[in-house]
């Protein structure tokens, strides 16, 4: 499964890559958020073209499922899920995490992949080489700062966040982060329903808890 179309809109911009045999070809827009539902479509043609693909070539189709922005997220689930069943091919969830993880897996130390949750809180997933050691959950920043000053974790985000004022942080490639994360996940057959990820528990949820 050499060739695939895979989409990213779980955050502020929007990545395409679109692969055929050893080549990926990718498109990158950022600071996007307001306008990727106009923008998916022609990206995703523009990357086709750039690949020489049409949606038939694809073995398969991926899309970021999330943690991130709501909407977002379901733009690019809708988008693939489009394109797997109009023919026949599988799709591959990617989380938001295993873009940031995926651009470098350090060859030892602990890294906590962030993603904006807005209000001085964010969505984390820790990993150690490629292995989850923290499943996705909801932290504060003070939580955030207590793993990183009692566990040694190293943050990481696709993008600037507001704790890297306070502790030090580094940004990574979201376009690579994708292909890479792609590339790897498929080798190990992890094709599957493109199910949105909710890091954190609905407020529903919270109130029945609190409720018991």
């Amino acid at each position: 499964m050499n060739n695939y179309l895979a989409l990213d809109t779980s955050g502020g911009y929007l990545s395409v890559v679109a692969k055929k045999g050893d080549r990926a070809y990718t498109v990158f827009v950022e600071d996007c958020a307001m306008k990727q539902s106009s923008l998916f479509m022609q990206k995703i043609d523009e990357a086709l073209e750039k690949a020489n693909l049409i949606l038939n070539d694809c073995d398969f189709f991926s899309a970021v499922v999330g943690a991130g922005s709501f909407t977002g997220i379901r733009i690019g689930i809708s988008a693939m899920k489009g394109f797997a069943l109009a023919t026949g091919k599988p799709t591959l969830p990617v989380t938001s995490f295993e873009v940031t993880a995926y651009n470098k897996i350090e060859p030892s130390g602990k890294i906590l992949c962030l993603v904006d949750a807005l209000h001085d809180c964010y969505y984390a997933c820790g990993y150690e080489g490629d292995k989850v050691i923290l499943p996705p959950c909801y932290l504060t920043e003070e939580e955030i700062l207590r793993l990183v000053e009692k566990e040694g974790y190293l943050l990481r985000s696709t993008g600037a966040l507001p704790i890297f004022e306070r502790y030090e942080g580094q940004t990574v490639d979201p376009v690579l982060g994708l292909q890479n994360a792609v590339d790897a996940l498929s080798k190990l057959g992890r094709f599957g329903e493109l199910t949105a990820l909710y890091a954190r528990k609905s407020s529903a949820e919270l109130n029945r808890e609190e409720n018991k």
